[in-house]
């Protein structure tokens, strides 16, 4: 049986997609999405897709919405977000809690993943009252039911985020790339910040995962198991060649295998726990979830 899927092309999903390591009875046809993000905003407004990448709080605030797919706990995508948050070489602002009371620019939309955790380490870390900044969007929510917090307001005009922080109307952003010597990052030595947080507390966030519809997974109900597998022995695949890698790309989980003596990019809910535990908690407390759902709920399937 053919599927339609989306997944963006990296060395943990290689060999799935280019169809060395094949899904038992589903043929997997992969369509490439030059900006990924459309394939999410696509699958959660139509049912685009048959099995489709996303990032973890759309799939979250999904779900609370009533969008008929389910995760399969295949994290394709995993970084640390100290270095998402930047502000002006020439503005006011130098320390995370100098930002309350002031506007902080978030690139899309509020539900943004990658916002939700940069936005956790502001709060954890640096003490951060998240509802004392008003947090600027520069488009909407792939989600359109989402209705965000009231101190969530849209930046308007033809400006873009960078022209809005050189000017002053933005203390901060995060999510639109430092690009010196304009812009830097508020948190100095960012990567240094982000490897002292896996080490003290083990955070290592998660930002993609796969969904599939949930009409398939009621109609075929080998074809959850068979992708995560699939995915599964692809990623292993990967992380056995990952030490000798010379590929900068392959820096960041090269170096957490180091860290960690492991596995950097583990599947299955088990392993992951935590770390969903924290994300999830995390979009309770920033108002993207209205409850918190019961975490087995939100996987058809566990990888181990």
């Amino acid at each position: 049986m053919a599927l339609r899927a989306v997944s963006r092309t990296q060395g943990n999903n290689a060999a799935v997609k280019s169809g060395e390591v094949a899904v038992e009875g589903f043929e997997l046809e992969f369509e490439e999405v030059p900006i990924l993000v459309d394939a999410f905003r696509r699958m959660v407004r139509e049912l685009a897709y048959d099995v489709c990448e996303m990032a973890f709080t759309t799939y979250l605030c999904a779900r609370e919405h009533g969008v008929p797919i389910t995760a399969l706990p295949v994290f394709l995508v995993r970084d640390f977000h100290h270095g998402a948050i930047v502000r002006a070489t020439a503005g006011e602002v130098r320390h995370p809690k100098e930002l309350e009371g002031k506007r902080v620019g978030v690139n899309r939309g509020y539900t943004v993943t990658t916002g939700v955790w940069a936005r956790a380490v502001l709060e954890r870390e640096y003490g951060v009252d998240l509802s004392r900044i008003t947090w600027v969007l520069s488009g909407d929510e792939h989600v359109q039911a989402y209705r965000p917090p009231s101190n969530v307001v849209p930046l308007g005009g033809r400006r873009t985020m960078k022209d809005a922080l050189l000017d002053g109307d933005l203390a901060a952003a995060v999510g639109v790339g430092a690009t010196p010597p304009d812009l830097v990052p508020l948190i100095p030595n960012p990567e240094q910040a982000g490897f002292a947080a896996l080490r003290s507390r083990g955070l290592y966030p998660i930002n993609h995962l796969i969904v599939v519809r949930d009409e398939l997974l009621a109609e075929h109900p080998t074809l959850g198991s068979a992708v995560t597998r699939a995915f599964t022995e692809s990623k292993d695949a990967y992380v056995r060649r990952l030490a000798s890698s010379t590929d900068p790309s392959d820096a960041l989980y090269a170096r957490v295998m180091r860290e960690l003596g492991g596995d950097p990019l583990p599947y299955g809910v088990a392993a992951n726990r935590p770390m969903i535990d924290e994300l999830v908690d995390n979009a309770v407390r920033q108002g993207i979830l209205a409850k918190r759902p019961d975490v087995d709920s939100l996987f058809a399937v566990e990888a181990g």
